[in-house]
């Protein structure tokens, strides 16, 4: 199955200019989405995670199922404030700013092997963090994954982990 025959294209969507991949409708088709999820599992199997951690807030659609079909737990990687109880934050530079992600105190115990998801990888940036902030917190990141990968903007030569993506757009 050719996943990207489920994945819509829609222009200038943020904003003029750019170009958004959306997955609504591979999430919406159950076929496809067990087809995506299964590959996505074997992908990251191989890594041995005991967390996947998914990225607000897309990633989250992926990573919550994903770490339900490997067996392991899911915790989130979340903005500013939207965490309960204690959290430990990190901020980073982005290409018109900076931001700021956090994970609860607790979400990960030292040395656990913890795989980073998001939907979409584009110039690494969040992604990165992701992987900084969970080695700040102890874990140990074996690989990263996501659905989509945007290739021309080369975010994968940000990440210091193997990265698995199932589908790659060139422009």
């Amino acid at each position: 199955m050719d996943l990207k025959d489920h994945i819509r294209g829609i222009p200038d969507f943020p904003k003029p200019g750019i170009f958004f991949y959306d997955i609504s409708t591979l999430l919406r088709h159950e076929d496809a989405w067990q087809v995506a999820m299964g590959r996505m599992a074997r992908a990251v199997r191989t890594h041995q995670p005991d967390l996947v951690a998914g990225i607000e807030s897309r990633g989250f659609l992926v990573a919550a199922p994903l770490a339900l079909k490997l067996g392991c737990g899911f915790i989130m990687l979340r903005k500013r404030g939207k965490l309960p109880g204690a959290t430990i934050p990190l901020d980073y530079a982005l290409e018109y700013g900076t931001d700021r992600i956090e994970i609860q105190a607790d979400a990960v115990r030292p040395g656990q092997r913890v795989v980073v998801v998001d939907d979409l990888l584009a110039t690494g940036g969040t992604m990165a963090a992701g992987i900084q902030l969970l080695r700040k917190v102890g874990a140990v990141v074996p690989a990263a994954a996501s659905l989509i990968e945007l290739t021309f903007l080369e975010g994968r030569k940000r990440l210091d982990v193997p990265f698995e993506a199932l589908v790659s757009y060139d422009s």
